[in-house]
């Protein structure tokens, strides 16, 4: 009878608690479009244009300044992806717009006039492709004051790593060259008159160089090591100066705000965090005077330290107006009289206000996602604790409301990154979590920014360890307080928060018991392998703070760290979320993840978006995949969840959704077991000539090689001289005589010059580009085959016959690491070429891990390569045909 009473206690007490709670909201409020948002005022204050969904897509709108906005009118009609980013041209006249394909983060920029009628049955203005090229990822560098209709954006087109910098009239879509990108140039920086003062160079070794632009040439005026911050903002207002942040020095921990002279490379400080707690956030400099006006700082809360007094008086008549808020001066025009601000909170998203600095009017304009209950949102609050080595950790913890703080259900949700933090603001996924019941803990884990270069380094090379432990320590942490129930924990991230969920069900099984894991990598070494080209400046600093996959000790560090390598330890149930076109996390680390779990008959679910990558951008895409997951939470931690969703919704979680065991995953080679291959005879001396095509687009270019083979005292000697509109370009190859092995590898083209041998499996040597020099030094795990001048001929050496196939090494000096490469006889043809007409072999050669593809048509009597055509991924897709002519 008493164990009855004690169970009907339970429960009425619990029925109490579930009234006082609030109820579910309808997670469409938190993830669906939202009616409003983005909005900026034109340079000339008479228009206002913001981001509103146009037949289910948010696309952009403009109204005049003064009208409702329900008077407004679409001027894109994007259909298949949200516009995710776009501002008004100096003059007005233009909306810019960014926008990829399928999440694939190639950026094209588009102008569009709002005042241009739409064409014949359209529903918008025509926009124009600004940099129409494909598979190319442009960035927007400058729009100067001076020249309205100018704009300087970089492009990946000549070398997927690099961009160069180009000049392009907005008006006319007119392009020019205005520097080759020949000097690992990470960043440009203009003067106020539209001026080119300033590079930024990612040297070799990972450091950050910041040049001058002079006549001659660039030169050196500072630099930080690869763990330090240097950078110029903007430059004052007599563009003598350049605002600069910069943490260099063992003196300097914050990341503070200085004056950099372009001239001496001298610096001088203007402020560091007054509090001495936080890094510099930011910066406010008048676009209309070049004047500072402000510094921020992101402490438990912004921080604001006002230079200029009549806008300080301003931001406190807004604080007055709009108390416990943080305001935000957003967009403005060109004589800053008229502002756009956002007011926001923790549970706040944002409320738009057009702030009049003359008259002091505030007039309203909109709230962001307005139907959603301000009323029912949970507070965030700030919180610290203490690591498993007494490191204090930053966090934030927000509490569902209407329940009591005990033995709470706890959701942790690591920021990405992982170089970045959270922040005291709304946050979707907390109080979506928060709503459905859960604690939700938000950690800055040590590796998060804004706390110092100690705080950030302490994180090196420390990913799924003293980093995991920081995020479990938290855990332990509202434990110990009675907030959060140990058999009640969940976690769920996305990119590095997804790696931080599958570290934590891998490496710390026993804490969750349940996981959402979005976009994150299961394996390091793929990673790394993997990352985009345009990320070459950050390699060296991924090596320094993840771990470099080319040293031994490197390479174990990152296989220990990797959850996919103690995927036997998991335990915990498990949801993974990915987009199939992600650049950054390829797709195979989910595969990966998932197929390891299926092997060994644990259950897991796996939703693949195929038009998204890192992160979803299509709301319908976010919906399904948090459909899923509310109720797989619920299922495993007892939270909420919203029944059902709507016919859209359900389709596509319907659509996303993969069955394990469909899964198959392409199985690379074993790099250690791959050697030489067997040749059919020896190399013989020898000269071919090719006539060589290079289409780029429209565009053909013709070209020679003549390759040249001889004996010399070290082994074959092969040359291969490209005739190029650039000048001649060299490549010699030292063969051993027998196995066609690379001993020596000589290129040169201008000021470019590669040299390199390779001596028991190691390959070492220098490289120069435009007068830096940089060392090659590498494993390459085994000998080279193939490799550089007179390949064609070495690959007809080998036993073709149908059906042949045999793994190579080769090596990528830029990237001074080695790739496996796949060599398949896929039939055999009849080439005509300008020497002949040939029974050949068709060989097609292929990168294991990469997007390189080459075939070559080898004669089948006499054995001679007669035709090559390559696919080159680093020139944007450019074919490369060669037939051999004499």
């Amino acid at each position: 009878m008493r164990t009855l009473k004690s169970a009907a206690t339970i429960l009425f007490a619990g029925s109490a608690l579930l009234a006082q709670a609030p109820p579910v909201i309808d997670r469409e409020l938190f993830f669906g479009d939202p009616e409003i948002s983005g909005a900026q005022i034109s340079p000339d204050g008479k228009f206002i244009a913001f981001l509103k969904p146009l037949n289910k897509t948010r696309n952009i709108w403009v109204k005049r300044t003064g009208e409702p906005f329900a008077a407004a009118k679409p001027v894109t009609a994007d259909t298949t992806r949200p516009i995710p980013a776009f501002f008004w041209g100096r003059d007005g006249k233009y909306i810019l717009f960014v926008q990829d394909k399928g999440g694939d983060e190639n950026y094209n920029v588009y102008a569009v006039n709002p005042s241009d009628p739409a064409p014949a049955g359209a529903q918008v203005p025509a926009a124009r492709n600004l940099t129409d090229a494909k598979g190319v990822r442009a960035q927007i560098v400058e729009v100067p004051r001076e020249e309205p209709d100018i704009m300087y954006v970089g492009l990946n087109d000549r070398d997927k790593a690099w961009h160069d910098l180009y000049k392009v009239r907005i008006s006319t879509g007119e392009r020019k060259l205005v520097r080759q990108n020949n000097d690992r140039i990470a960043g440009w920086r203009f003067d106020r008159k539209g001026q080119l003062r300033l590079a930024v160079r990612s040297a070799d070794n990972g450091d950050t160089e910041v040049l001058r632009v002079d006549p001659d040439g660039l030169k050196k005026i500072y630099s930080c090591n690869v763990f330090e911050t240097c950078w110029p903002v903007e430059f004052d207002r007599n563009n003598a100066k350049a605002f600069f942040e910069t943490n260099k020095g063992d003196a300097a921990d914050l990341i503070q705000l200085d004056f950099l002279d372009p001239a001496t490379g001298a610096v001088q400080i203007i402020e560091s965090d007054p509090q001495k707690r936080v890094d510099l956030a930011g910066a406010h400099i008048s676009e209309v005077t070049g004047d500072l006006l402000a510094t921020f700082y992101m402490d438990e809360r912004l921080r604001v330290v006002w230079k200029d007094k009549a806008y300080e008086a301003d931001f406190k008549f807004l604080q007055n107006k709009l108390p416990g808020r943080d305001i935000h001066f957003s967009s403005h025009t060109r004589d800053e009289q008229f502002w756009l601000i956002s007011a926001s909170s923790d549970v706040e998203l944002s409320e738009t206000y057009l702030f009049d600095r003359k008259t002091k009017k505030v007039t309203f304009q909109y709230k962001v996602r307005e139907k959603l209950a301000r009323e029912y949102l949970a507070k965030m609050e700030a919180i610290r604790y203490k690591s498993s080595d007494g490191l204090e950790i930053p966090a934030y913890l927000t509490l569902p409301k209407g329940v009591p703080p005990q033995n709470l259900p706890l959701m942790v949700f690591p920021h990405g990154g992982p170089w970045a933090r959270d922040a005291w603001a709304y946050h979707s996924y907390a109080q979506f979590l928060a709503n459905r019941g859960y604690a939700v803990l938000q950690p800055n884990f040590r590796g998060s920014t804004g706390y110092g270069k100690k705080f950030l380094n302490a994180g090196n090379r420390q990913w799924g360890e003293k980093m995991q432990d920081d995020i479990t320590w938290g855990v332990k942490y509202l434990v110990a307080q009675g907030i959060a129930d140990p058999k009640r924990v969940g976690i769920m991230g996305g990119s590095y928060g997804g790696y931080a969920t599958l570290a934590g069900v891998a490496f710390t099984p026993d804490v969750y018991a349940a996981a959402v894991s979005i976009v994150g990598p299961s394996n390091l070494i793929t990673l790394l392998d993997s990352i985009p080209p345009y990320w070459e400046a950050g390699r060296i600093m991924l090596y320094q703070r993840m771990g470099d996959p080319h040293t031994p000790e490197g390479k174990a560090q990152l296989v220990r760290q990797s959850p996919l390598n103690s995927a036997a330890k998991i335990k915990t149930p498990l949801m993974v979320v990915q987009g199939a076109n992600d650049p950054r996390v390829n797709k195979a680390e989910s595969d990966q993840i998932v197929i390891a779990l299926r092997d060994r008959g644990f259950p897991v679910e796996y939703l693949v978006a195929p038009d998204e990558g890192h992160g979803f951008a299509r709301p319908v895409n976010d919906m399904a995949a948090m459909a899923a997951a509310e109720k797989f939470l619920a299922t495993y931690l007892g939270g909420r969840f919203q029944e059902g969703a709507t016919e859209e919704v359900a389709s596509r979680l319907k659509e996303t959704t993969v069955d394990p065991k469909t899964l198959a995953l392409t199985r690379k080679a074993d790099a250690s077991s791959v050697g030489l291959p067997k040749t059919s005879g020896t190399l013989g001396p020898g000269t071919w000539n090719f006539a060589v095509k290079l289409q780029m687009g429209a565009q053909t270019i013709p070209l020679k090689i003549n390759t040249t083979i001889k004996e010399g005292e070290g082994g074959w000697i092969a040359t291969d001289i490209t005739t190029t509109p650039m000048g001649d370009l060299t490549d010699t190859a030292v063969l051993d005589k027998i196995t066609l092995a690379l001993i020596k590898r000589t290129v040169k083209q201008g000021p470019v010059a590669i040299d390199f041998s390779v001596e028991g499996n190691k390959a070492s040597g220098t490289m120069k580009t435009g007068g830096n020099d940089k060392p090659i030094s590498a494993d390459l795990g085994g000998p080279l085959f193939g490799d550089g001048a007179g390949s064609a001929q070495v690959i007809a050496c080998l036993p073709l016959a149908e059906g042949y196939s045999t793994l190579f090494r080769n090596f990528d000096v830029q990237k001074q690491q080695p790739k496996i490469m796949r060599a398949v006889v896929t039939g055999t043809e009849s080439v005509t070429v300008p020497a002949g007409t040939f029974d050949a072999y068709k060989v097609q050669i292929t990168a294991e891990a990469g997007p390189e593809k080459v075939t070559i048509w080898v004669a089948k009597n006499p054995r001679k390569p007669v035709k090559l055509a390559s696919v080159m991924p680093q020139m944007n897709g450019a074919v490369l045909t060669a037939e051999l002519s004499e």
